[in-house]
């Protein structure tokens, strides 16, 4: 009798959870709405740059009229879009957009390098997209993941950390340029600079003390500093740094459909046997930029069980590659999924509520891009670095005194930053990792698969690259 009547209670419970809470099951997650609603919005602001980014790299190799308005809302819907589907059909907290460094080898290298029309050029990212996809429906990206040893997972994980930090050094001006050192220490009197620090200090703090919330109440915190003191922590038009200029014309705006850029793909000429080469270049470095973040992303989340395998990755990365497709057919280069993700997960969310709300957000910028110009890059950057830092926790576990074990960890770690690339960091650690085993007598502990995903990438650094 008591076992049927804790049946009903947990029925009933279960009832009042709602809709949202069961399909998504946050509950069973150890979160609720509010937080995975809380955690969606971090994620947003810490990406909500692209939104402004991206419109300037693909207008160095896209020509229509009224481009950056264009580009800018086919960047909101690409991101909405790539979002949603990872939320509402894959169930997981890892938002899409554009991604950075693809839009610049689409721009630079592709088009305006080779001089391959920009239509045909979106036409060679929608067939890698269809390869993403039919490659996730047959079980290849899971089969690869799974080959991957956890050290080297680990190590991804790290190294998108050190990557996301490096950005965030970046972007706040406390790393810059060096001719002489490559880089150096910038300015700290700089507005961006001093404004960061003082997120960063604000935001660590928070987090020590574990106030719900401490990323999101850092990024507005930093950005109330950056509007109050007028600093000059604002792009301008002229590209000088300005102080924030308030809303001229409010803060909605009414979008406008980039009809100049839908359907524009070249399908018909991204297959000639000239751009083979381009295609399977966009495939390759999205697929291991992807596939890595994807890794890094869940094992920081804790989705994955010992064996290092991911509930529902086929679906997870077949909606990388649709996203990659639709971006293409709306107009812009690689959509991918987002490291700055990392930042909603360690928010708490851990849902694809989470990044369903990071979509909408996308959508609703595109009715109120002017708002989203309030957050300055200063008052990102410090998420970025301490999302950073968060995501090293993993390296306690990996094998140092075991150099076949350390030194891939390593090379995977220190060469994402350094290359500015995940795809090169999980290339070199897994080519790396095969190397050094197959040399030593321990050839038999790697995968044939991760033997097979070394040769590939090999042949590519050899005769892609060019």
């Amino acid at each position: 009798m008591s076992t049927t009547i804790g049946t009903r209670k947990a029925t009933d419970t279960a009832a009042r959870r709602g809709f949202l809470d069961r399909y998504f099951g946050i509950t069973a997650e150890g979160s609720t709405i509010p937080r995975e609603l809380r955690a969606g919005f971090t994620t947003f602001l810490t990406m909500s740059y692209i939104l402004f980014v991206n419109p300037q790299v693909l207008s160095a190799a896209i020509d229509v009229p009224n481009a950056s308005v264009q580009l800018l809302m086919t960047t909101a819907i690409a991101a909405c879009f790539g979002s949603l589907v990872m939320g509402v059909i894959a169930r997981y907290p890892f938002a899409q957009a554009p991604g950075m460094g693809l839009n610049a080898f689409f721009s630079y290298t592709v088009v305006a390098g080779m001089g391959v029309p920009w239509q045909t050029a979106l036409g060679a990212v929608f067939i890698s997209g269809v390869l993403f996809v039919v490659l996730s429906a047959v079980g290849a990206r899971r089969a690869i993941v799974m080959a991957i040893p956890m050290s080297l997972k680990l190590a991804i994980t790290a190294g998108i950390g050190c990557f996301l930090a490096f950005l965030g050094l970046r972007s706040a001006g406390l790393v810059v340029t060096n001719e002489a050192t490559m880089v150096s220490l910038g300015s700290l009197s700089n507005p961006t600079a001093w404004i960061a620090i003082i997120g960063l200090l604000v935001t660590a703090v928070l987090l020590q003390l574990k106030v719900k919330g401490a990323i999101l109440w850092g990024i507005l915190g930093s950005s109330v500093i950056a509007i109050a003191s007028g600093a000059k922590v604002y792009p301008g038009a002229d590209g000088e740094m300005q102080s924030f200029g308030g809303f001229s014309n409010g803060v909605v705006a009414a979008p406008i459909w980039p009809s100049e850029l839908v359907g524009q793909l070249d399908l018909a000429g991204a297959v000639g046997l000239g751009l083979l080469s381009v295609v399977f270049t966009f495939f390759f470095v999205d697929f291991f930029d992807a596939t890595g973040t994807l890794t890094g992303l869940a094992q920081r989340a804790g989705y994955l069980d010992e064996r290092g395998d991911m509930p529902r990755a086929k679906t997870t990365f077949a909606m990388d590659g649709l996203a990659a497709m639709f971006g293409a057919f709306m107009g812009t280069s690689t959509t991918t999924a987002y490291v700055e993700s990392a930042s909603g997960i360690e928010d708490g969310g851990r849902t694809g509520l989470t990044s369903a709300t990071t979509g909408i957000l996308f959508a609703a910028a595109m009715f109120l891009w002017p708002l989203a110009g309030a957050i300055p890059g200063a008052a990102t950057a410090p998420a970025l670095i301490l999302v950073g830092a968060l995501m090293m926790d993993g390296i306690r576990n990996i094998a140092w005194n075991e150099i076949s074990e350390g030194v891939p960890s390593f090379l995977a770690i220190i060469s994402m930053p350094l290359t500015f690339s995940i795809a090169n960091g999980v290339s070199l650690g897994v080519i790396s990792y095969c190397a050094i085993k197959l040399f030593t007598g321990k050839g038999r502990e790697v995968h044939i698969i991760l033997y097979l995903v070394a040769a590939l990438l090999v042949a590519r650094y050899i005769f892609l690259d060019g």
